[in-house]
């Protein structure tokens, strides 16, 4: 019979499966469900470099994550302490969320996608899988997110100044987008599959290419979608 370890700190409504891991004074929602092998809680590496030697240690040294109602958090996922998690919320399997982390109601985050630091998402996001955000990165409201996208915060690496990439509401970025440092995707905007963006996306344009440059307004993209919709 596999058995996890659930804190006695945490507070937990919904269901935690099989050998998840629950730690710290972690609270999760009614109806929300922890697969299997899930760590929820994860100390941060400073509290890590103390040593640890058992899970009763990180217990005592977690702070506990907060996961909303109705979410479902899927197998080898890992959500580090003080990450805030609203309902129904879901992620793939695989996904890790780094401390300080938030994300909106009704999110996706796609099986072994990375918030690596402190990432702010809005509601209503769909992330794909094997998507990269790291510390700094905000994602506005009901913005999409394809597979493979990379998302970076450091212009001259491996520097002391890190700037984050803002992606504002209701964006689109295609599949194996790259984003660099310190830019920002305007609302409504669109950055098609492969582009590399090295400059500020003004709100209801589509760009494309390497280095991603205008190409239409969103309305159009919108009247093209429709049209192939049609056929």
């Amino acid at each position: 019979m596999m058995i996890g370890f659930i804190s006695r700190k945490a507070v937990v409504r919904g269901n935690a499966i099989g050998m998840s891991v629950i730690l710290g004074s972690s609270v999760i929602g009614e109806g929300t469900v922890i697969d299997n092998l899930v760590y929820v809680g994860y100390p941060k590496r400073s509290k890590l470099l103390k040593l640890p030697k058992s899970v009763e240690e990180l217990d005592e040294m977690s702070a506990g994550a907060k996961i909303g109602p109705h979410c479902i958090i899927r197998s080898h996922s890992i959500i580090y302490e003080e990450v805030e998690i609203e309902g129904g919320v879901e992620t793939g399997h695989g996904v890790m969320i780094r401390e300080y982390s938030r994300i909106g109601a009704n999110s996706r985050i796609g099986s072994y996608s990375q918030l690596d630091g402190r990432v702010e998402i809005g509601s209503n996001v769909n992330i794909q899988s094997r998507v990269y955000l790291p510390h700094l990165t905000v994602v506005e409201d009901d913005v999409f997110i394809g597979p493979n996208v990379v998302v970076t915060n450091d212009l001259y690496p491996v520097s002391r100044k890190l700037v984050g990439v803002k992606i504002r509401r209701g964006a689109v970025i295609g599949a194996g987008a790259i984003l660099m440092a310190g830019i920002e995707v305007g609302e409504n905007s669109v950055v098609a599959a492969g582009a590399v963006v090295t400059r500020d996306v003004p709100a209801d344009s589509v760009v494309v290419g390497i280095p991603a440059r205008f190409r239409m307004r969103r309305e159009e993209y919108e009247e093209k979608k429709r049209a192939y919709e049609s056929r």
